[in-house]
């Protein structure tokens, strides 16, 4: 079975050495040069140990990597949609990099004999399959399940665990309408010792937004609670969360699962933030306001503001404030939407322009991403510790709970509620 993944981030990288370690033959294309560029030297552009293990055992062996989307997609009988679908300042699921490549695929597989499945794993809003990307297709002159298939595949890929979650997933969800397509996708994943779901494009589609903006919802309501209980005084915080906890209802729920339900100081990243709010527009357009969701959404910026407007009223702002975390979550270097941006931002804002900060593995990523923004890095810990008056943890790096005992003559904002 000949595999073409379109996009290789984190999700098309992924997807394309996973299904090489199952055995399959894959093509990537990456039309950015210096994502392609970072591969070809077996380089991976994001922190994912096992991804790049698996680069250098598959590359030009299993896996190959082309700079464009080309000729070798008439050879392909599956083809996986792995680009970006970035939110608009609207909220929208913007899907132009999603539809520009399906347009340049079209130029090798329109005239093609050989049956092939088109399979969308970008995260798409409901509705996206059925009502954008299918009439596009038939538009054409082509007809779904008998000249092309067409398929969405959502992926549930934790960053820093994503090689994990692919080859050991906990469900497969594939929305696909007709039986040829739906087959060949069976066949495919028969050997993942999945439950795997078929289901309507649409199903297919809300799967993915109900599994984030669940979780997404459930941090903004420990967020919420938490400064809730921060107003009423002599609570604490963390105790209160863990004992949560032990409530014998949770039992049976993976531990990772209930680690949502703890504050901290809101939560970042690529999924999270852009799927609450493509969802929360989608349901706008169809005439309903959902007021969990938009509440979640306002949390969410609101935590960080709080917590910034404690700190400047509880210290005059000639203090030398440390930023321990830049990286949206441990484990990760994925800076995109990160807290520490917002809450940094805020500080200036208030006139703290002594500012320092700290990342085991994310300090050239945000300073590259973020370069106008004038502030002081720091190598070590050791460093940063010494060279400020207040520390405000932003990520809940293991490192900074292991060595807690380095902060004991500083004023210390956990925003993480990590420390003992």
């Amino acid at each position: 079975m000949n595999i073409v993944v379109i996009g290789l981030g984190f999700v098309g990288l992924t997807t394309a050495l996973g299904f090489c370690e199952k055995g399959f033959n894959v093509i990537g294309c990456e039309t950015d040069n210096n994502k392609f560029n970072t591969l070809k030297r077996k380089e991976i552009p994001f922190n994912e140990t096992e991804l790049k293990e698996k680069l250098n055992k598959f590359l030009d062996n299993r896996f190959i990597i082309y700079d464009k989307i080309n000729e070798a997609l008439s050879e392909a009988e599956l083809i996986f949609f792995c680009v970006g679908t970035p939110q608009s300042e609207s909220g929208e699921a913007d899907l132009n990099f999603l539809l520009k490549a399906l347009e340049e695929s079209f130029l090798y597989i329109k005239n093609t004999k050989d049956y092939k499945v088109l399979v969308i794993k970008s995260t798409v809003p409901p509705c996206t399959t059925k009502n954008i990307i299918k009439p596009y297709i038939e538009k054409k002159g082509i007809i779904i399940g008998k000249d092309i298939g067409l398929a969405n595949n959502p992926e549930f890929l934790r960053e820093g665990f994503a090689w994990d979650d692919f080859i050991n997933p906990d469900r497969i969800v594939i929305g696909v309408e007709d039986e040829r397509s739906s087959n060949l996708l069976k066949s495919l994943y028969k050997d993942f010792n999945a439950p795997l779901h078929i289901v309507s494009y649409n199903t297919g589609e809300f799967i993915k937004y109900l599994s984030n903006t669940l979780l997404s919802t459930l941090i903004s309501y420990s967020n919420e609670m938490s400064i809730i209980a921060d107003l009423i005084g002599d609570i604490d915080i963390s105790k209160s969360f863990k004992i949560l906890h032990e409530d014998k209802r949770w039992y049976g729920f993976p531990a990772a699962m209930s680690s949502y339900v703890y504050p901290g100081c809101g939560y970042g990243g690529y999924c999270l933030p852009k799927d609450t709010a493509a969802i929360n527009y989608l349901s706008k357009q169809k005439g309903y306001n959902p007021a969990i969701l938009h509440s979640n959404l306002v949390v969410n910026d609101y935590i960080k503001q709080y917590y910034v407007k404690k700190i400047k009223d509880e210290n005059e702002t000639h203090k030398k404030i440390g930023i321990l975390g830049l990286s949206f979550k441990p484990n990760s270097d994925d800076i995109r939407l990160s807290p520490a941006f917002d809450i940094i931002n805020l500080l200036k804002n208030y006139g703290f322009q002594n500012i320092n900060a700290y990342d085991p593995i994310s300090n050239k990523i945000f300073m590259k991403a973020y370069d106008k923004l004038i502030i002081n890095y720091f190598s070590s810990l050791d460093l940063i510790v010494e060279s400020s008056d207040i520390l405000v943890i932003v990520t809940g790096w293991q490192e900074f709970k292991d060595k807690q005992c380095m902060f004991k003559d500083k004023k210390v904002y956990d925003l993480r509620y990590i420390l003992k």
